[in-house]
C-alpha cells in the first residue's frame, strides 16, 4: 500500500475512534450507572477487538457455550453474549478492511465446497413454511465461512502488522484450549463436587451427568470430543516431536517453548476425556472412540502400527470392564449398561403401536423422529421442507405418542435429508469430504509437532461425523469452534505457512528416523 494511502487510512481510523469515544463518554455521563458499566464494558471489548480482532474471536468462543444458560437465565432473546462477541468481531474486521480499502477473500481449500453447501441450502428455503428458521441455520454457515476468512486474513495481511501465521496458530490453538477447558472443569464440578443436580441426568444414584453450560449432556458431550481429540492430536505431536529431537532427527516446529505446550495440552487431554466420560452421553463415547481410533491410524506412517496401537487399547478396555463386572464394580456394570442400549437406537422402522414403557421411551421417541424424517423426505425428496425447518414441517408428519418436535431429528443426515432434500445431503457430504481430504494432506505433509495438531483435527471430524448418527451437534454456538477449527486447518493450506519452513516440511519424507 502506498504510504500516502496508508496515511489516510490512518487519519480515518483516528478520526472515528475519536468520535466514537466522545459519543460514548457523552452517552456515559447520561446513563444510569448500571447501563453506563455496561456500556464502558461494551466500548472496552470494541477498543481491544479494534486493536487486535483474534481478543474478540477469543470472546466468543469463551462465551458461545454459554447461551444456552443464558436463554434459561434471561429468556430467548435474538442473540446471546457469545453471537454479539462474534458480530462486533466480524463487523470491526470487515470496517477495517473496507478503511484500508483491502477486502480480500482468501483463497482457500474450505470456499468452494463450503459455497455449494450454502446455495444448495439457500434453494431450499424456496417452499418453506419458515424463512425465519432457515436464516438461523443459514447464519450459522456464514458465520463459520467468515471465521475462516477472518483468521487467513489476520495472519497474512502485511498492512495490518500480522505477527505471522505461526503465532496465529499458537493463539487460535490456545484460545481453543482455554474455552474447552472452561466447560470441561465446570462439567467435572457438576459430577463430581456440586452435590445436586436435575433429576433425569442422576446415574450411579449419587452423581450428575455432566452438562458445562449447554443444558444438555449430548451437546456437551459433543464439545468435549472436539476440545479433547484435539488436545491428543497436539500433545501426541509434541511428544513424537520431542522423541525425534531426542535423537537428533530434526528441529522443533513453532509450538515452543516445549515444556509450557506440552503441559497445556496433556492438562487438557485429561480434563476434555474425563469431562466427556462424566457426560455419559452414548453418542459422544462413540465419537471419540472413533476419533481416537483416527488418532492411533494416522499418528503413524506404518498402519500396522497404529492397528497395534488400537487393538492393545481395545483389549485393555475390555479387559478392564470384564474385571470390573466380575468384582461387580458399579462403575464398570454402568458404562456397560449404557453402551448396551446403541443396538436398540439404531433399528430404523416403524414405532406406532410399540408399547412405551420408562426403560424405552428415550429410544422410541429417537425414532419416532427419525420415522417423521423420513416421511419429509419421501414427500421431498429433491427439495426437502426447507433449511432448518424440520421443526416447522414436524406436525404433518409427528406419531401420536410424540407431538412435540424436538428441534431436529437426532440424526443430522435423516434431519438434513428432510430439511434440504438429496442435494443438500450431497452437497454437505461434499463439504465433508473436502475438509477430511484437505486435512489427510496435511498429515501428510507437515513436519512434527503440527502434523499432531492436524491428527487431532482429523480425529474430531470424524467424532462429529459419528456423533450426528444420532443427534444434531450445530447447537449452542459450537459452530463457532467449529469455524476457528476449521481457520486452523487452512492456516496449515496456505503457502504463507510454508516459508521458509519448506525444508522442515519435507523432512518426514526423508528422514531416517520415522514414527
Amino acid at each position: 500500500m502506498p504510504a500516502r494511502m496508508q496515511i489516510a487510512g490512518q487519519a480515518r481510523s483516528s478520526v472515528v475512534l475519536l468520535a466514537l469515544a466522545l459519543g460514548i463518554g457523552l452517552a456515559i455521563a447520561r446513563l444510569p450507572l448500571p447501563m453506563a458499566a455496561g456500556l464502558l464494558v461494551v466500548a472496552a471489548v470494541a477498543l481491544l477487538t479494534i486493536f487486535n480482532p483474534l481478543f474478540g474471536l477469543g470472546l466468543a468462543l469463551l462465551l458461545g457455550p454459554f447461551g444456552a444458560l443464558e436463554k434459561v437465565i434471561l429468556g430467548d432473546s435474538l442473540f446471546d453474549s457469545g453471537q454479539l462477541s462474534l458480530l462486533l468481531t466480524l463487523a470491526v474486521w470487515i470496517a477495517s478492511g473496507m478503511a484500508r480499502r483491502r477486502l480480500v477473500i482468501p483463497r482457500v481449500s474450505f470456499n468452494l465446497p463450503w459455497f455449494l453447501f450454502v446455495i444448495v441450502a439457500s434453494f431450499s428455503l424456496l417452499g418453506a413454511a419458515s424463512i425465519e428458521l432457515g436464516l438461523i441455520e443459514l447464519l450459522k454457515w456464514l458465520e463459520i465461512g467468515l471465521i475462516v476468512w477472518l483468521i487467513v486474513d489476520l495472519a497474512s495481511d502485511p498492512d495490518r502488522g500480522s505477527p505471522g501465521f505461526p503465532a496465529v496458530m499458537r493463539t487460535i490453538l490456545a484460545l481453543l484450549f482455554i474455552a474447552g477447558s472452561v466447560q470441561a472443569l465446570i462439567g467435572i464440578w457438576q459430577f463430581g463436587l456440586r452435590g445436586h443436580g436435575p433429576e433425569h441426568f442422576l446415574v450411579l444414584s449419587r452423581f450428575y451427568r455432566a452438562y458445562g453450560t449447554f443444558e444438555q449432556p449430548n451437546p456437551f458431550g459433543g464439545y468435549m470430543n472436539l476440545f479433547a481429540l484435539l488436545a491428543i492430536g497436539t500433545a501426541l505431536g509434541l511428544g513424537i516431536d520431542w522423541i525425534r529431537r531426542r535423537r537428533g532427527a530434526v528441529q522443533s516446529g513453532h509450538l515452543t517453548p516445549f515444556r509450557l505446550w506440552f503441559s497445556f495440552a496433556l492438562f487438557c487431554v485429561v480434563v476434555g476425556s474425563l469431562a466427556l466420560i462424566l457426560s455419559w452421553s452414548r453418542g459422544a463415547w462413540l465419537g471419540f472412540l472413533a476419533g481416537a481410533i483416527v488418532c492411533a491410524l494416522f499418528v503413524t506412517r506404518r498402519f500396522w502400527l497404529g492397528a497395534l496401537f488400537v487393538s492393545t487399547a481395545v483389549v485393555l478396555v475390555m479387559g478392564g470392564l470384564a474385571i470390573g463386572l466380575n468384582v461387580r464394580f458399579a462403575p464398570a456394570e454402568a458404562v456397560v449398561g449404557r453402551l448396551g442400549g446403541f443396538r436398540e437406537e439404531f433399528a430404523l422402522g416403524d414405532v406406532r403401536g410399540v408399547d412405551i414403557n420408562d426403560e424405552n421411551y428415550a429410544v422410541i421417541e429417537r425414532l419416532a423422529h427419525w420415522q417423521a424424517a423420513v416421511g419429509m423426505t419421501r414427500d421431498n425428496l429433491w427439495t426437502g421442507v426447507g433449511f432448518g425447518n424440520y421443526a416447522a414441517a414436524y406436525p404433518g408428519y409427528d406419531l401420536l405418542n410424540f407431538p412435540d418436535a424436538l428441534g431436529h431429528a437426532h440424526n443430522y443426515y435423516l434431519n438434513l435429508l428432510a430439511e434440504t432434500g438429496l442435494p443438500g445431503l450431497v452437497a454437505y457430504l461434499i463439504f465433508w469430504l473436502a475438509i477430511a481430504a484437505q486435512t489427510i494432506r496435511m498429515i501428510r505433509l507437515l513436519a512434527w509437532p503440527e502434523r499432531g495438531v492436524a491428527v487431532g483435527l482429523l480425529a474430531a471430524w470424524v467424532a462429529l461425523a459419528t456423533h450426528h448418527l444420532v443427534d444434531k451437534l450445530y447447537v449452542n454456538n459450537i459452530y463457532v469452534h467449529m469455524g476457528v477449527m476449521f481457520g486452523l486447518l487452512q492456516l496449515f493450506g496456505w503457502p504463507g505457512f510454508w516459508t521458509g519452513g519448506e525444508q522442515r516440511l519435507l523432512q518426514n519424507h526423508v528422514d531416517p528416523v520415522k514414527f
